[in-house]
């Protein structure tokens, strides 16, 4: 049984790289920065009845699906855009995420009974980091 779910586990990674790389390309061919499209695609494909609940192990989207992605952003990159920016960069990419952080600690903790401030700093940390 064990061997079961491993090999269900596997066909389904491969089919979410497969699916991944189709709208990936299909993005690309629209004209529409990946990224969004992957999000709406998904959002999409929540809507659709009779799907299956599916549960990834949080690790294997960080390990498997984001390294890709993370990696074609990088090539895309302008260098030369980016040094130009690199003070505007800079702040959004540490200001911002340190100030959304400081203010997602403080209004957690008042908010959730128990929570302490430094529960707060790193759920703020998980979700402030800035996209592209």
């Amino acid at each position: 049984m064990h061997d079961n779910a491993l090999h269900g586990n596997i066909l389904l990674v491969l089919g979410l790289l497969f699916a991944m790389l189709l709208l990936v390309m299909l993005g690309q061919k629209l004209r529409i920065s990946y990224p969004i499209f992957l999000v709406l695609a998904g959002l999409a494909l929540s809507f659709v009845p009779g799907l299956p609940t599916i549960v990834i192990n949080p690790d294997l989207i960080f390990l498997i699906f984001l390294p890709p992605l993370l990696h074609q952003a990088a090539w895309d990159t302008s260098w030369q855009d980016f040094w130009r920016w690199k003070r505007p960069i800079g702040l959004l990419a540490f200001g911002l995420v340190f100030f959304t952080s400081t203010i997602v600690a403080y209004v957690s903790r008042a908010m959730i009974p128990g929570f302490t401030l430094p529960l707060g700093f790193l759920l703020g940390g998980i979700i402030s980091p800035p996209t592209r």
